[in-house]
Order: structure tokens, then sequence, then C-alpha cells
């Protein structure tokens, strides 16, 4: 699967989002709509993550991710 399908499905997506980084807030959800590089921007402002963790963290999720 490729991230296009993250977009499109992102309603069901957030709650899986949430599971795995809790500190995100619906807002910061709502906000990104989907994009990847706002997901990561929003896990380097909660979490403190160097860009390349954010882009790491959101690697493994996407690839170990049950779709």
């Amino acid at each position: 699967m490729d991230w296009d399908r993250v977009e499109g499905n992102w309603k069901q997506v957030k709650g899986k989002i949430k599971e795995q980084w809790g500190k995100l807030t619906d807002n910061d959800l709502d906000r990104m709509v989907g994009k990847r590089d706002q997901l990561e921007g929003a896990l380097q402002e909660r979490y403190g993550y160097e860009k390349d963790k954010a882009r790491d963290e959101v690697d493994g999720w996407f690839k170990n991710s049950k779709w």
C-alpha cells in the first residue's frame, strides 16, 4: 500500500495513529489531513524527534500496520 491510500482513508487511519502516538491531538490530526510530512513534523514537535527519527518512526509504523 502506498501513502495515497492513507490519505484517502484518513478518518479510519487517525485512530491507528493516535494509538501509536498518543501525544498527538485531534487538532493535530485534523490539520494534517493525511499529509505524511505534516505527521512527521507533528512527531518532531510533540515528541522532540529529530527529522530522521520522525521519518523512521512513520516508516516503521506504515510498514507494520495491518491494513
